[in-house]
C-alpha cells in the first residue's frame, strides 16, 4: 500500500508540475491535474491539503532538485552558471514556474526556508571566496550570486519577440554567452 501512495503522490506532482507551468496557480484545475495523474480530485486534497499546497509541494521539488544537481563552485562561477543554464535548458518549466511562484506566491506563507538556507550557504561560499582573493569584492555575496543565477536565466525568461532578434539560436551558443558575460562580471 505505501508503494502505491507513493506512486499516486508522484504522479500528481508530475501532472502538477505540468499544468501549473501552462496555466500557474489561479489558471491550473485540479480536474486536470486529476485526470492527468490518473488518480482523483479528493487525492490531491488528501495528500497535499489545497491547491496552493499542490504548488508548494511541486516548486519545493523543484527547488530541491536545481539545488542538488547544480552545486556551486565559487571558484568557477561562469561554470556555475553554465550549469544552471544546461538545467533550464533541459526543464524549461522551472523558470515558467519560479514566475509563476513570483506572481502569485511570493508575500505568502509558502515554504521558502529550502532556498533561503540554499542561497544562505551559496552567499557564504562567495564570501569565503572574496575573503581569499579568489573572487573580486566589487558585488557584496548576494548580489552577485543574484547577478550570476539571473544570467543563467537569461534565455529561458526571454519573450519569443525578443528571441527572434537573436544571433545566439544554439544551446551551446547561448550556453557561451552565460558564461562569457559572468566571467566579465568578475573582472576588477
Amino acid at each position: 500500500m505505501a508503494g502505491d501512495a507513493e506512486a499516486t503522490r508522484k504522479r500528481l506532482l508530475q501532472a502538477a508540475r505540468k499544468e501549473f507551468s501552462a496555466y500557474g496557480i489561479a489558471g491550473a484545475r485540479v480536474d486536470r491535474i486529476a485526470a492527468e495523474s490518473g488518480s482523483n480530485k479528493a487525492q490531491i486534497y488528501h495528500y497535499f491539503g489545497s491547491k496552493d499546497g499542490l504548488f508548494d509541494a511541486v516548486f519545493s521539488e523543484i527547488v530541491d532538485h536545481t539545488v542538488s544537481a547544480t552545486p556551486i563552485d565559487p571558484t568557477d562561477l561562469p561554470e556555475y552558471a553554465g550549469r544552471l543554464f544546461d538545467g533550464y535548458e533541459q526543464h524549461p518549466e522551472i523558470q515558467r514556474l519560479a514566475t509563476w511562484y513570483r506572481l502569485e506566491r511570493a508575500g505568502t506563507n509558502a515554504p521558502l526556508d529550502k532556498i533561503i538556507e540554499s542561497n544562505r550557504h551559496k552567499t557564504e561560499a562567495i564570501a569565503q571566496a572574496q575573503r581569499e582573493g579568489l573572487l573580486p569584492t566589487k558585488y557584496e555575496p548576494i548580489v552577485l550570486l543574484s547577478l550570476v543565477i539571473h544570467q543563467a536565466a537569461l534565455w529561458a525568461s526571454m519573450t519569443p519577440e525578443y528571441d527572434a532578434l537573436v544571433e545566439q539560436k544554439s544551446s551551446a551558443d547561448r550556453r557561451k554567452v552565460v558564461t562569457e558575460a559572468v566571467a566579465a562580471l568578475l573582472r576588477d
